[in-house]
């Protein structure tokens, strides 16, 4: 996976909340130097349930982002989540690859519930499931929603050189740091919107699920309980102090929404087990920018009985403390595991 590389690709995690930039080097020995990191806010308007609804603002943002940071790196790759992917296993008969990609548009219709002329399809062999079948994982991104990412890039002057997927950038990310991991891992990444769940087991991605839940809901749980503007709320959860409240204060506020979180992992969990032959999970890695939720690691580990692990995407990238400010790399880790995904990949890289 981690082959000799040419030409870096600038991963640019567009979330809800958030631009989120990542450049690396590639050095000897599959590792990397971190050569940017920075991020920047998007106003709540901006993206809505992982679609884009004012793209100008998005495009001043990343802009502003690339200016300030001065990446001279024109190649950026970009990721989606949500309702516009599909991510399936299926089972299909042995065939060569030719074959494959005559027939893979005319199979994928039988699981995609979308128009297959609306959707970009990728897809890779698993390996044979027996001495006449195979399984294949087949990814459908809708075209619109490409579309509009991938514009945002080149409006800021920059070349969409990569789509991919989160719970795959998030994968990239563990292993490139973690390496393969033997027990069966769940990766947990809590944007602000969207949930991304991506279950690994025996060393092979088996499980994919995006949930639509994520720190918007502490955030509008704060507003509501102590009738706060939403940026007061945003630093409450930070665990900034706002006038009279400390984030002790509205730990009550915070357990309640990660008791809610818990119980949609629950069930995300229970129907992977449910549908699967794997016996049981080992692990919780937690990444994304709500990750660090005061006591959210308790409540976990309280319902699920399992290690919990907040993932560090920066664990084995070599960096500068005169370049980067290691309490800010510390703080905002979590919250870069996507884009760090992202900058391992290269232009031109298959899946």
């Amino acid at each position: 996976m981690f082959s000799k590389r040419k030409r870096q690709i600038v991963g640019c995690d567009i979330g809800s909340s958030a631009i989120k930039l990542i450049e690396l080097k590639p050095l000897k020995n599959d590792e990397f130097q971190l050569v940017h990191a920075a991020s920047a806010e998007l106003s709540a308007e901006a993206i809505v349930d992982g679609a884009i609804m004012d793209s100008s603002l998005v495009v001043e943002a990343l802009s502003h982002l690339i200016a300030e940071n001065n990446i001279k790196n024109p190649n950026f790759g970009v990721s989606l989540s949500g309702h516009s992917v599909i991510i399936k296993r299926i089972p299909l008969p042995a065939m060569s690859e030719a074959e494959l990609a005559e027939s893979i548009q005319w199979e994928a219709e039988q699981y995609i519930p979308f128009d297959i002329n609306d959707v970009n399809l990728d897809y890779e062999v698993l390996g044979s499931s027996g001495e006449d079948s195979m399984d294949v994982l087949l990814v459908a991104v809708k075209k619109d929603r490409v579309v509009d990412f991938t514009s945002v890039i080149a409006q800021a002057g920059k070349q969409p050189a990569l789509v991919d997927v989160d719970v795959f950038a998030l994968q990239n990310a563990y292993e490139i740091n973690y390496g393969v991991p033997e027990e069966t891992t769940a990766l947990v990444n809590i944007g602000a919107s969207v949930m991304n769940i991506n279950i690994l087991h025996q060393g092979v991605s088996v499980f994919w699920r995006d949930v639509a839940f994520g720190g918007n809901q502490y955030t509008e749980a704060i507003q509501r309980e102590l009738n706060l503007p939403r940026a007061d709320a945003e630093r409450l959860k930070l665990g900034e102090r706002v006038g009279e409240h400390s984030v002790q204060s509205i730990l009550s506020i915070l357990n309640s929404v990660s008791e809610d979180l818990s119980a949609e992992l629950q069930k995300t969990v229970d129907f992977f087990m449910a549908t699967s032959t794997v016996d049981k999970l080992d692990k919780l890695v937690l990444a994304g920018g709500a990750a660090q939720v005061l006591n959210l690691n308790d409540v976990l580990k309280e319902r699920f009985g399992l290690p919990i692990e907040i993932m560090n995407p920066f664990r084995n990238i070599r960096y500068s403390e005169s370049d980067f400010d290691p309490e800010w790399i510390n703080r905002n880790a979590p919250a870069m595991s996507v884009a760090v995904g992202l900058a391992v990949r290269a232009v031109g890289d298959g899946k």
